[in-house]
């Protein structure tokens, strides 16, 4: 009977992992939702804006370690102002936001009781990540959290500058998980973030047992929570690589500064900068409104969403001329929002001229190349287009030759932004498999 009852115990223990892990990833519902809203702001910020260079990475490098620890002595962001910028990401369409509450250098945004390098010992002292998620609350945006898993400030973590692999014999890894956990802990019972961004992960102090003890710990927390995939060290990032996702720690792939590949199974959001750098950088080059709109097609018409990043200055605005390529996409999003939100990608995959994404029984035709007199794509015998035509209700003749479906474009729209061509098909567009 004792060996009975042992063998039981045994079971209800497997039996109790086995549903931890099964029920700690976030809900179907949950992720299906993020994937409607297709459209973020990220906001890399710090101290570092007051030098100009890229937040993290130039510590060390282009900037002293002595002096870009000391720039928190003169962050004083007087004309920062949570609810313009939150306004200003409502009126570009975007849905969510993701600030970095804490980066690759180890400056905290938010007042942490475990680490005194945080904005309440700059001039400023106010809390910048609470006044962000108050103003998303009031604006309707979900509000999500960036942290960073290495911190070369952190005297625990292992590793002091981008590049170093000396590690430092005073460091010590469990208690500086031990930190994170806290720092976490923190900012979700504080906050309440929608979603929490990890970067940080390719390091070798850092393993992908680390990752999955902390993404359970997470869960636990806030089950709902989503989390990115770079707890984990299986991801696209800059190489777009095809991961294999029976390997990846989190609920989401993160491609970035490129557009993801065409998947309709695993949910994925690629990350962009609206200039060339993560944070503000005096004359950056900014993308063009066409630059915006075609990586915004292609993202949705991909199955994913788009994370597009903005940088704000020393003062706490946001460049004027980067507000008002937000304002720019989100006028185009007005005219054209059915094609994007709540959409999904394909069935056509997206390429230089057009991106199609779907909803019911509507195809949507994202024209990215004005300058052709046609479009074709590939006809199936399962399916038929049964109409055409322009958001704004014009016709567009749609005929085929047996092999392809022949789009006839507008020629008032010819060498103009790029438009959507609405075609009603006689099944649900939805369920339509992928056409290679």
């Amino acid at each position: 009977m004792r060996k009975k009852y042992i063998l039981l115990a045994v079971f209800m223990i497997l039996f109790g992992q086995i549903f931890a892990q099964t029920s700690s990833s976030s809900s179907n519902k949950v992720m299906a939702d993020f994937l409607d809203k297709k459209f973020g702001l990220f906001i890399h910020w710090g101290p570092v804006s007051l030098r100009g260079t890229e937040i993290g990475w130039s510590r060390g490098h282009q900037v002293s370690t002595q002096d870009y620890d000391n720039l928190y002595r003169e962050f004083n962001p007087v004309l920062f102002d949570a609810n313009a910028i939150v306004r200003s990401a409502k009126n570009a369409g975007m849905k969510y936001l993701t600030i970095t509450a804490r980066h690759h250098d180890g400056f905290c945004l938010w007042p942490t009781k475990f680490f005194d390098y945080n904005i309440m010992a700059t001039p400023f002292k106010k809390d910048i990540v609470g006044e962000l998620a108050k103003a998303c609350k009031t604006e309707g945006l979900k509000f999500c959290i960036y942290y960073s898993i290495l911190d070369w400030y952190h005297p625990d973590y292992p590793i002091h500058r981008s590049g170093d692999t000396i590690v430092d014999p005073k460091s010590d890894m469990n208690r500086y998980v031990g930190f994170m956990k806290n720092q976490l802990k923190e900012l979700i019972q504080k906050y309440d973030p929608y979603m929490l961004w990890f970067d940080g992960g390719w390091e070798s102090p850092w393993t992908d047992s680390i990752g999955k003890d902390m993404y359970n710990y997470l869960k636990s927390l806030k089950p709902d929570v989503i989390i990115n995939n770079r707890l984990g060290k299986e991801i696209a990032a800059t190489s777009n690589k095809k991961i294999d996702v029976n390997k990846m720690v989190g609920d989401y792939d993160t491609p970035e500064q490129v557009v993801g590949r065409l998947n309709m199974d695993t949910p994925w959001e690629s990350s962009f900068t609206i200039c060339n750098q993560w944070s503000w950088k005096p004359n950056d080059e900014i993308k063009s409104l066409k630059q915006c709109l075609d990586i915004l097609s292609k993202t949705a018409g991909g199955n994913g969403n788009l994370l597009l990043n903005v940088g704000p200055m020393p003062d706490g605005r946001i460049e004027l001329r980067q507000i008002d390529r937000l304002e720019e996409i989100g006028k185009w999003l007005k005219a054209n929002g059915e094609a994007i939100y709540n959409t999904k990608g394909g069935p056509y995959q997206p390429n230089k001229d057009y991106a199609t994404t779907r909803k019911g029984n509507k195809i949507y035709l994202h024209v990215l190349n004005t300058d052709l007199e046609y479009l074709k794509l590939q006809r199936t015998n399962d399916w038929s287009i049964v109409s055409g035509k322009l958001t704004s209700g014009e016709r567009v003749p749609v005929s085929n030759d047996g092999k392809n479906w022949s789009i006839k474009l507008p020629k008032n729209k010819k060498g103009t932004l790029n438009y959507i061509v609405v075609l009603d098909i006689d099944k649900n567009a939805e369920q339509l498999p992928i056409i290679l």
